[in-house]
């Protein structure tokens, strides 16, 4: 079997960033997906299932409620091995197109107020509406945002060769 192009990425040395981890067509237009990579794979500690799936919460909520970029938005998702979701969009985009997004993004997930419901987090919206930790995923956010998105280099938005 031919290996997917994201396991063939050297993930001992991936740097936290926004990458764009592949584009494909589909009815006629592109669809770009973004790899946000928020932990260093095989040297820091993964985020926890709760962060990760209350980041989703939120992160898929202001997506898709963002007033200029609502309408690109196809997926937002957490990656398998926690270091990281993934960011369907529509267009043919590369990935400091969206370090502002991501900054807004991550921003909303950080200023989060402590006593508001966490959006989805209900038995009838949610297959596992226990599994949250706001408190996990507002720190989780502000470290990737004050570490990585307000001081981004070219080094965290392009893959390691």
């Amino acid at each position: 079997m031919k290996t997917i192009p994201s396991f063939t990425i050297d993930h001992n040395r991936l740097l936290r960033g926004i990458y764009v981890s592949r584009k494909d067509e589909v009815g006629g237009e592109t669809v770009t997906t973004f790899d946000i990579r928020m932990k260093e794979p095989n040297r820091e500690p993964v985020m926890s299932q709760e962060a990760m799936h209350t980041i989703e919460h939120l992160a898929a909520t202001y997506l898709r409620n963002d007033p200029e970029w609502a309408d690109k938005i196809v997926y937002w998702g957490p990656m398998g091995c926690l270091t990281g979701s993934y960011l369907l969009m529509k267009g043919d985009l590369q990935s400091s197109d969206i370090v502002d997004l991501m900054r807004k993004t991550f921003r909303f997930i950080a200023e989060y107020p402590a006593d508001a419901p966490i959006p989805g987090a209900a038995p009838k919206d949610c297959g596992c509406w226990t599994l949250h930790s706001l408190e996990g995923a507002k720190a989780e956010a502000k470290k990737y945002l004050a570490e990585v998105l307000e001081c981004i280099t070219p080094a965290n938005l392009t893959y390691p060769e």
